[in-house]
């Protein structure tokens, strides 16, 4: 990992989450360091800023060997994240869209998700800050320079952020495998709609699910239903596209 992705060692960490002029998706702290006031401090920083910080094995750092880390790395987004609240206050949203991320871990695919919500026309992503991978080096080069073209929302409560926009005229529409529609049989080109995308092994989360104004499916033709999410939320985001530049032509 480069040096520019990290801050390292026990003051400069705790000076960060003072100043919160960085953002920081994850603190890392050995288990074989010794707790202290510092420490403790950071704990303390890192729990009522909503930051995550994990005990690890001292395994996990050799890739920061070459650093006087102390036992504690802070990993750094390259982006700045953007508020949900300011993202909807800030225009005026007619047939927008929005994808929420709920679980996805892998970094190729948050990056690939990113360079087709762009490629869309999708006015933004949102994504959790806890259980869902965030924005690194990976996804950054993934998606191939489009996360400089999208914000990325980052909420502590996916549910909120779903009450936030039903709220304010957002219609929901979950993905899962079981659902009776089709996601083409919903009328996209009229309203401002969010579609939620799961991870492969666990899909979308059943109060997800249960607050969704709609829950569609990607028909298949056979039991192999494992569509990479990456290439599900293509088929449906590019469906939506059509839907608008159809209703245009009209």
């Amino acid at each position: 990992m480069e040096n520019s992705e990290i801050i390292y060692g026990k003051n400069s960490v705790m000076e960060a989450l003072i100043a919160g002029n960085r953002e920081i998706n994850k603190i890392l702290i050995s288990k074989n360091i010794h707790t202290d006031n510092k420490i403790n401090k950071i704990k303390e920083l890192a729990q009522n800023k909503g930051i995550v910080f994990q005990f690890v094995a001292k395994e996990k750092f050799q890739p920061y060997a070459e650093f006087n880390h102390q036992g504690i790395i802070a990993q750094i987004s390259p982006i700045k994240y953007a508020d949900l609240d300011e993202f909807l206050q800030e225009r005026e949203h007619t047939n927008s869209s929005l994808v929420i991320l709920d679980g996805v871990e892998d970094s190729h695919n948050l990056g690939a998700i990113i360079r087709t919500c762009v490629c869309a026309g999708v006015d933004g992503i949102i994504i959790p800050s806890r259980r869902n991978v965030q924005v690194n080096s990976i996804v950054e080069k993934t998606s191939a320079g489009a996360i400089n073209h999208i914000p990325i929302i980052k909420v502590n409560s996916l549910i909120n952020a779903v009450e936030t926009l039903k709220n304010n005229n957002w219609w929901i529409i979950a993905t899962d495998a079981s659902a009776k529609d089709n996601y083409y049989d919903v009328k996209y080109d009229d309203m401002n709609f969010a579609i939620i995308m799961g991870a492969e092994h666990a899909g979308v989360s059943k109060s997800l699910l249960k607050a969704s104004d709609f829950v569609v499916k990607i028909p298949m033709q056979n039991s192999f239903n494992s569509l990479n999410v990456s290439n599900a939320l293509s088929a449906i985001i590019f469906e939506t596209l059509r839907q608008k530049l159809i209703n245009k032509i009209k």
